[in-house]
């Protein structure tokens, strides 16, 4: 049987840590949520303490068992499950009366949901066999939120053994993850995200989980987290040759998010959305025909009609308007909202230094950073004992940082193995290379400042749910990294989930005081200033490939904002005078765009 979601939005995955056991704390209340799985030594940890803490055999699972970082993976997901069973199995025995958790569960629906359509008629029965007969459908109609995971595709280093020869392939990081979780009990979904990686889609087939039984149920489902229509087509009908079904298309804004930021070339999130809308059905037909015949062509049990494929979008959304917006104009089937939700201790690992400095931060708190070893921007928060830590580094000549993890383990530039281009090896290496260099002093400087940006990802972001469970950091390394995207600038303070929750479904409005501009203006906003930023990158002499994509960013935004300008008459919710300032916040970022001193010519429009 098919059960619908309780909730319209979900809690995304943030950091290593933030929401490492956040379905325990809120599945029982019917949100899902996700959870990283690419850290099994933060896991073990985990299952080490919510074992002792449920009065649980916890048998620890060392680095010397075989397959050790997928078995950890295995066994802290099943403990999630089974504790989470109880949970809910506990809330339905409960009373209907205040302050009774299953109480707190139908408060917690959105209004359009039927099942609380039921719950506040139950409230106003006077006959009482008729309302202990509601009260058993509604403990019958109770459904947990799901635990799903995710791996970030491409943190996939290769491990060796102790002779030095290459292990195979299957023991490396994301496939380690994957097959953790493939082999747990769960029937949830695994979020695929930060791109493509052969090696990992080619692998997903070889378990049973992911293929259809005869009715068609998928006991384990496959989201893959894409920035725009032509990468869900293509990543689509790449697992479909395969026989593999993409249950959902998780649409994220390319900036206006936390975390990496994987901009777009200037696409902006509601073309985007618009696009899917167009294409829905001819997207799912498409995939659906290629899936069937693979299937079919693998001797397997075909779909019998067009599975369900759900397209969800997350990334800047704070206002209740915002969120039915995306549900109702675009479609979609729900949203996500994350970064709110490291104000919300019962639901997010935020250990309480930097949640008291998030919940008293200003909007410029919150930067675009090059933190990240892999190259790419990292959305990051000024005021953490990680940025002081490594300023700290810095001013005792000793920038990066001590690697012991290595997930992000990439660069070969002076090592036969990759190493992490945020360590203290790669940086001293690297910066000794640039002294030596035939550069001015200018460019030296300018270009070991970028390099001294970067951080330690792999300890920052799962350290604090260690410090929020009093479990000691190994190397005592408790310097804390959080990623929360821009959007958190506009709330302010420390909130339960009844309060968030409230605010998603417009029960309650929990923004501070600071202007906010409409979701999509924010991001065209970041998306203006990171064109900007790119422009002034650039050097002299363009290549034809610059060139190309610089014309591109410019048309994609001017087209972007055309689109919103026709758009703008359809926000039925808004006021009046919400509409005028959209239209001239749309029109104040054209001309900036239009006034940009260009290196190259542009078509008039």
């Amino acid at each position: 049987m098919i059960q619908t979601p309780a909730h319209t939005f979900h809690i995304p995955v943030m950091g290593l840590g933030f929401t490492i056991d956040t379905p325990l704390k809120v599945a029982r209340f019917g949100i899902s949520s996700v959870i990283s799985i690419i850290e099994h030594e933060l896991i073990e940890k985990m299952r080490e303490f919510h074992c002792r803490e449920n009065g649980e055999i916890y048998e620890p699972i060392t680095e010397k068992v075989e397959d050790y970082r997928a078995k950890r993976i295995t066994e802290y997901l099943n403990l999630l499950d089974r504790l989470i069973n109880k949970q809910v199995e506990k809330l339905r025995l409960e009373p209907f009366v205040e302050g009774s958790e299953i109480t707190k569960y139908f408060e917690l629906l959105p209004e359009t949901s039927p099942i609380k359509q039921m719950y506040i008629g139950m409230l106003q029965l006077e006959d009482s066999s008729v309302k202990k007969q509601v009260q058993d459908e509604l403990r019958n109609a109770i459904v947990a939120g799901s635990i799903d995971v995710n791996v970030m595709s491409k943190v996939d280093r290769t491990h060796y053994d102790e002779n030095g020869e290459m292990l195979p392939k299957e023991f490396s990081d994301a496939l380690s993850s994957f097959r953790g979780y493939a082999q747990s009990n769960l029937t949830s979904s695994i979020v695929f995200s930060a791109g493509y990686n052969p090696r990992l889609y080619g692998y997903i087939d070889a378990f049973n989980d992911f293929f259809p039984d005869e009715k068609g149920f998928l006991k384990k489902k496959i989201i893959l987290k894409v920035s725009d229509y032509r990468s869900a087509l293509t990543q689509g009908k790449i697992l479909a040759k395969k026989g593999l079904w993409v249950s959902e298309f998780r649409i994220e804004s390319g900036l206006n998010c936390g975390g990496h930021a994987f901009a777009t070339d200037g696409l902006l999130l509601g073309p985007i959305m618009e696009e899917f809308k167009q294409n829905r059905a001819t997207l799912q037909k498409e995939v659906f025909d290629i899936c069937n015949q693979a299937l079919i062509s693998r001797e397997m049990p075909p779909f019998p009609s067009i599975p369900t494929m759900k397209i969800t979008v997350q990334g800047g959304i704070g206002t209740a308007n915002e969120d039915n917006f995306l549900l109702e104009y675009y479609d979609a089937d729900g949203t996500g909202w994350a970064s709110p939700f490291l104000l919300v201790p019962e639901a997010t690992n935020v250990d309480d230094a930097t949640l008291n400095k998030m919940a008293n931060a200003q909007k410029e708190d919150y930067f675009l950073s090059n933190a990240s070893p892999l190259g790419v921007p990292f959305n990051n928060f000024k005021h953490t004992s990680g940025e002081e830590q490594r300023l700290m580094r810095i001013n005792k000549n000793r920038a990066g940082s001590p690697c012991y993890k290595k997930f992000l383990s990439t660069n070969t530039e002076f090592t036969k193995e990759p190493i992490c281009e945020s360590s203290r090896e790669y940086l001293h290496a690297k910066i000794k290379q640039i002294e030596a260099s035939e550069m001015t002093a200018e460019q030296k400087a300018e270009k070991i400042n970028f390099l001294n940006q970067r951080d330690c990802l792999c300890e920052g972001l799962g350290v604090s749910a260690l410090l929020k469970h009093d479990i000691n950091p190994a190397h005592k390394l408790t310097a804390v990294t959080i990623c929360p995207g821009p959007n958190l600038a506009y709330f302010s303070g420390v909130f339960s989930l009844k309060q968030m929750v409230d605010h998603i479904y417009g029960r309650t409005n929990i923004l501070n005081s600071l202007k906010r501009p409409n979701m999509f203006v924010n991001e065209l906003a970041l998306y203006v200033d990171y064109y900007k930023n790119q422009l002034n990158k650039q050097v002299e002499s363009l290549s034809t490939a610059q060139v190309r994509t610089l014309k591109a960013f410019h048309t994609n935004l001017l087209s972007g904002i055309d689109y919103y300008k026709s758009l703008v008459s359809s926000f039925k919710n808004e006021t009046e005078r919400y509409i005028e300032e959209m239209k001239e916040e749309l029109s104040a970022l054209e001309n900036t765009i239009m006034s940009l001193n260009l290196p190259f010519e542009v078509v008039a429009k």
